[in-house]
């Protein structure tokens, strides 16, 4: 059975999240770089950097990277950790949102709503070039529920080549090619009913126990090669509802046989 290296980035773009971090066990990397003076994204690049070199060091130790962060940007370091281990991974896009914005598309410029598409090679490229990532072909991501999607993140997710698929369940009858899998888990795709501490709250989503099943058998695929989650809000956890949520999905999909 593959070992787990668990690594946890306790930031949300550049801030620190400190109440992420009551999650870690005593074996985890925390992520947590001196930050240099500059713009947003050179500041977001000095945390992926370290990110991709734990990704890149634990595929190399025969071992399976697991991230942990406040936000899905942090994605663009794990990828580039793996193509810098060798791995040509296919990308499963777990999200209620395609963050599949750019510049020219997004309402708000909000970088977090971007990564997908930087990862691609879409829109401003200096976070994926700030750590060497060649853009991921198109038709090697499949981009699944994004139920809350920009008017213009839509046109551009329907001109493009990855492959769109709202429902979750119907992974379920979707083959992958044998090719190492690459699992991004944005807990915001749950259900907000079951997990409502969300930053960007999406109404409706998959049940927990459509996941669940979903994750036991990408799981037992055996292809999973790297998994990163982007956490719920600890700030409005108070119940830590989303948490133990999450974190239970996350068991299943990194620990269940």
């Amino acid at each position: 059975m593959v070992k787990n290296r668990y690594v946890l980035t306790p930031t949300f773009l550049d801030q620190p999240v400190p109440e992420l971090e009551q999650i870690a066990t005593s074996d985890w990397q925390i992520n947590r770089p001196v930050l240099p003076e500059g713009d947003l994204q050179q500041r977001m690049s000095a945390i992926h950097a370290p990110l991709a070199d734990f990704v890149a060091q634990t595929i190399a130790a025969g071992d399976r990277p697991v991230s942990l962060a406040g936000d899905c940007c942090t994605a663009i370091g794990v990828l580039a950790g793996l193509q810098r281990a060798g791995v040509d991974p296919w990308l499963l896009w777990l999200d209620a949102h395609g963050d599949f914005n750019t510049p020219e598309t997004s309402p708000s410029g909000f970088l977090g709503g971007m990564p997908l598409a930087m990862m691609v090679g879409k829109g401003d490229l200096a976070m994926p070039q700030a750590v060497g990532l060649v853009s991921l072909p198109e038709k090697q991501v499949v981009l699944t529920d994004g139920r809350d999607l920009d008017k213009k993140e839509k046109q551009l997710i329907k001109s493009s080549e990855i492959v769109h698929v709202p429902n979750i369940e119907d992974l379920s009858t979707r083959s992958f090619p044998k090719h190492p899998l690459y699992v991004h888990f944005d807990t915001d795709i749950v259900n907000l009913d079951e997990s409502p501490a969300h930053n960007y709250p999406a109404p409706g989503g998959p049940s927990s126990m459509l996941m669940e099943d979903v994750f036991r058998q990408l799981a037992a695929s055996c292809q999973v090669v790297a998994v990163s989650l982007s956490a719920w809000n600890p700030k409005i956890d108070i119940d830590r509802k989303s948490e133990t949520l999450s974190m239970g999905l996350l068991s299943t999909l990194v620990e269940a046989v």
